[in-house]
């Protein structure tokens, strides 16, 4: 009995080998990438794509991945020589000045607004923010043929929807008056604040709560940090480290205004009179925004549409209703009260119907139609 269960079994191990090298391998198509550089900036020498951080970036690597970075492509526009030695450089600049066109794809447009704000450095580099890319030019062109690459350039990145594509609500609440834009830094990280020349040491700030920051100097004035945290109880434990460490500072860190908000932490550092700095974190309060990212959906068009029909002729019902209440109220009234008349009858008493007198009075009591004396 045994070794016929174990002659099943090896027939049936035998049978299931036999089947799986006749099955055909099942093959999947994965979809490239769409490209992040027109088709004539693709070509040459220069021309280089990847995911994530790419090798050359140097110091900027670290604040690229903590921002978000999924991937990037470098190209050289006709006519420009291309960055045949970038593979081995350090830094971008290393291949050499007017000669790169590259674009950084974030995972969504809070990084790369980050990122934006980082890589724009005092130099000859343009660099511009686009939805979830940012592209830096390395190039020398005449302005009217940069405006034109530029252009082209954003007309083909990738657009995204959804709660990637909104920018970060933060830089909105820097008030404009006197601000230096150059100047507006936005951080997600401890290590992009500090390559950002953040005031304060960046463990204290809370990213690791989700904290975001931003800093702006204004004209004549110092530096204004905002600090948003997700609650205003984390806001609260972080905001009296931080009047810790600018105690500690002392007037080092110049003229120092700090003030909480719910979940928003505002303060002053640098050349600030008194009156200035609290005039400055006083005047910035929270606000709600909503939003249309894009157009309503025709569906949403259509439900408006069928619920402003079927109240428009629910109206139309009443209306129509009560005119008709009207007119047979009034038909059949001067009809009743022409047929009184006609029988001699006053048209508006009904002397037939009975009537209850509370007031105790004994009152004759008429009876229409019957002759006699009146009874009591």
């Amino acid at each position: 009995m045994l070794g016929l269960v174990l002659l099943g079994a090896a027939a049936a191990l035998t049978a299931a080998a036999q089947t799986a090298q006749t099955a055909p391998a099942k093959m999947m198509l994965a979809e490239p990438p769409v490209p992040l550089l027109p088709e004539a900036l693709q070509t040459g020498e220069g021309h280089e794509a990847g995911n994530g951080a790419p090798a050359w970036s140097g110091v900027d690597e670290p604040v690229l991945v903590e921002d978000g970075i999924r991937r990037y492509e470098r190209g050289a526009p006709p006519g420009t020589v291309g960055h045949a030695a970038a593979a081995s450089a350090t830094t971008p600049s290393a291949a050499g000045p007017g000669r790169t066109v590259t674009v950084y794809q974030f995972n969504d447009a809070t990084g790369a607004y980050a990122a934006f704000t980082y890589l724009r450095k005092t130099g000859s580099e343009h660099v511009s923010l686009s939805g979830v890319s940012v592209v830096v030019l390395d190039v020398k062109l005449r302005p009217e043929a940069e405006q034109a690459l530029l252009k082209t350039i954003r007309i083909g990145l990738p657009k995204v929807g959804g709660p990637r594509a909104l920018s970060p609500l933060l830089p909105t609440f820097l008030p404009e008056k006197g601000l230096e834009k150059d100047t507006v830094k936005y951080s997600l990280g401890p290590v992009g604040y500090q390559a950002s020349g953040g005031v304060l040491p960046g463990s204290i700030i809370g990213f690791d709560k989700a904290a975001e920051v931003v800093t702006a100097k204004y004209r004549d004035k110092g530096t204004l940090s905002l600090l948003l945290y997700p609650t205003p109880q984390i806001a609260g434990a972080h905001g009296r480290e931080i009047e810790a460490e600018m105690n500690r500072q002392g007037t080092a860190a110049g003229t120092v205004k700090l003030r909480r908000e719910g979940p928003l932490v505002l303060m002053t550092t640098g050349l600030w009179t008194p009156a200035e700095a609290k005039e400055m974190v006083d005047g910035i309060h929270l606000r709600d925004e909503v939003t249309w990212s894009r157009p309503m959906p025709l569906e949403f068009h259509a439900e408006v549409q069928k619920t402003y029909s079927l109240l428009t002729s629910i109206a139309m019902f009443c209306v129509l209703g009560a005119l008709a209440a009207v007119v047979l109220g009034l038909f059949f009234g001067a009809g009743r009260a022409a047929i009184r008349v006609m029988q001699g009858k006053p048209a508006a008493s009904e002397p037939e119907f009975l009537r209850i007198d509370l007031s105790g009075r004994s009152a004759p009591i008429h009876i229409d139609g019957v002759g006699g004396e009146p009874r009591r």
